[in-house]
């Protein structure tokens, strides 16, 4: 998912297929060689956005392609509207016939407490071949990231489309994610997801409705560390929409997600 030495996507490449997760780290070919898209993938000429009480970079790779998976990124599919909502869009370009997906890197780093997204749109509905991603990621290759991701990673049969997944802290020394799925079936348009760090544990939760407790809560997952290996850095926040091997939608639809509200509450 992110660039690689020869030698680890050597050993990376050997590990096993798991089609029960069907996530993107475990596709038949192994980990993907490709980059997660951190600031190294941003054109030159890149935009900033102000969205949420912070200052977000808008990754554009221009005329070429940027991980993950070689996909065009647009700073056109990105905006916020008069009531401060941040719209992310996978749209087609007609005159190249090529899809424009969008991403948006915030331009400082969070530690410890609780992230949490206000999504407006139907992530359960999602093209098979469609990611939507909330996570924070330090640039450091299969290490020190938290995400949150709706993706049925192109499986139009995968039922599990809710994905947590906490990549370990530098310094493990053989990478190893840990990952939980989930189906799950909104009752509207709005849903609440977010994630609390501490030095010893991370814990996701998906709510029905936009809100700040834990009423409507449909999915939950809690690592510890030790056991698990958690991150303590502190890192950007990342919030994308795209499509997983670079493979255009089956519906050949455009698509849009509104994230109402970031909100970060430190411990």
């Amino acid at each position: 998912m992110k660039k690689k030495s020869n030698l680890i996507w050597i050993l990376l490449a050997l590990l096993p297929f798991v089609f029960a997760s069907c996530k993107k780290e475990q596709q038949v070919s192994g980990l993907q060689p490709v980059s997660k898209g951190g600031r190294a993938d941003i054109a030159a000429a890149a935009t900033t956005i102000n969205f949420s009480g912070y200052t977000w970079t808008v990754k554009d790779s221009g005329n070429g392609t940027a991980g993950p998976w070689a996909n065009h990124w647009s700073s056109s599919n990105v905006f916020v509207d008069a009531n401060g909502f941040l719209h992310l869009k996978l749209t087609k370009d007609v005159s190249t016939n090529t899809w424009k997906s969008s991403e948006v890197i915030m331009n400082k780093s969070l530690g410890y407490g609780t992230y949490q997204w206000k999504i407006d749109g139907r992530v359960d509905n999602l093209d098979h071949n469609i990611v939507f991603g909330l996570f924070n990621y330090s640039g450091t290759d299969l290490h020190d990231e938290m995400d949150i991701e709706f993706s049925k990673w192109g499986y139009p049969d995968n039922n599990k489309s809710l994905n947590y997944t906490v990549w370990p802290a530098v310094g493990v020394t053989t990478p190893k994610n840990v990952e939980y799925v989930q189906n799950f079936t909104l009752t509207g348009d709005w849903s609440t997801h977010r994630f609390t760090r501490t030095a010893n544990s991370i814990v996701f939760k998906s709510l029905h409705g936009h809100q700040d407790g834990d009423t409507n809560l449909f999915a939950t997952k809690t690592w510890n560390a030790p056991g698990t290996s958690i991150s303590k850095v502190s890192m950007p926040v990342h919030m994308n929409l795209w499509l997983f091997k670079a493979v255009p939608p089956s519906n050949g639809q455009n698509v849009e997600v509104i994230i109402r509200e970031f909100k970060f509450t430190p411990l």
